[in-house]
């Protein structure tokens, strides 16, 4: 691909395969044999698996494959609008658009490529998104591996339209764990949290830790910028690092909501976890001209390194 110079000097294979809908999907590989796999439908990440071929994240057994709906797991990319994703299909069109290959990105900081392999995806509004969201817009994904494994994603929105607008932005990501009531979420201690199965209503959270016992669907506000998602069972940290996105999201459907879901297993929710990176609380505004960029990367680590040596804010985003 035209750009992807820097992709090559890693010897990673870059390869577009079609999904059952004939819809063409991006591999990304490293030569260490990590993989993340992205759909031209929604942008959204598909697959991230380690040097093993593990993979990391869930996807439901019953996810509906089948445009117009998004697929109910992996990464979907929230825009312009996120409130709960799950059900603002229309609000949140980048997920069921068909998004481009872009071969000419404009660059990034040198950090965003080196030592990655990666694809840039590029969404520009429809006349019809136009109809409902009259406001003209650059949307451009990164998705990269790293060296490491690590999964990096980099969006980009540019204003190109003659006023300013506003929007809210997630990464919807469902990760697989082994057992929910045995994950801890560390990171979001003492934070205020909104409260969607409470309309809205805000609180703070008491507990050292974030544990599961029942559905839980909530923002955590002006959260720090790296958090912890431990998985007991595992022995092992998902590490989420997140700039230009304050909030996060914490969501499982827990039994009665799962059973009532036609695109999710009655028990699944035992081996998902959505957090989310977000920016919800405050909306993003653009003047005419100017560039919104909101980062995230998920690393995977062993939990005694995580508890005893990790240190979840001086670690660098890059």
């Amino acid at each position: 691909m035209g750009h992807s110079g820097a992709v090559w000097d890693y010897r990673a294979a870059t390869e577009i395969i079609k999904d059952w809908n004939g819809i063409d999907q991006v591999v990304v590989r490293n030569p260490q044999g990590s993989s993340v796999k992205v759909s031209l439908y929604g942008g959204q990440i598909t697959s991230w698996r380690n040097e093993q071929g593990e993979e990391l994240l869930f996807t439901s057994s019953k996810a509906i494959f089948k445009p117009p709906k998004a697929m109910r797991g992996g990464i979907s990319i929230c825009f312009p609008q996120f409130g709960n994703c799950e059900s603002l299909q229309q609000n949140a069109f980048a997920r069921n658009r068909i998004w481009t290959i872009d071969e000419n990105p404009p660059p990034l900081h040198p950090n965003d490529s080196h030592g990655k392999s990666f694809i840039d995806l590029l969404l520009k509004p429809s006349e019809e998104d136009l109809k409902f969201w009259p406001h003209s817009f650059e949307l451009r994904l990164r998705v990269a591996i790293a060296a490491d494994g690590d999964l990096v994603l980099i969006s980009r929105v540019r204003n190109i339209n003659g006023k300013p607008f506003s929007f809210s932005f997630g990464y919807h990501t469902h990760l697989s764990v082994s057992d929910i009531s045995e994950v801890r979420i560390e990171g979001l201690e003492t934070l205020d949290f909104l409260d969607n199965l409470r309309q809205r209503e805000r609180f703070t959270e008491q507990g050292d830790a974030i544990t599961f016992e029942s559905e839980i669907d909530r923002v955590y506000l002006s959260s720090p910028n790296v958090i912890a998602v431990l998985d007991h069972e595992r022995k092992r940290t998902y590490v989420v690092r997140k700039e230009g996105l304050p909030d996060v999201v914490v969501w499982n459907p827990w039994e009665k909501k799962s059973k009532s879901m036609t695109d999710f297993g009655d028990e699944e929710y035992k081996q998902m976890l959505c957090v989310d990176g977000a920016a919800i609380e405050r909306p993003i505004t653009l003047k005419p001209g100017e560039e919104w960029t909101g980062r995230l990367t998920l690393s995977v680590v062993p939990s005694s390194f995580c508890s005893e040596h990790f240190d979840l804010q001086g670690k660098s985003l890059r």
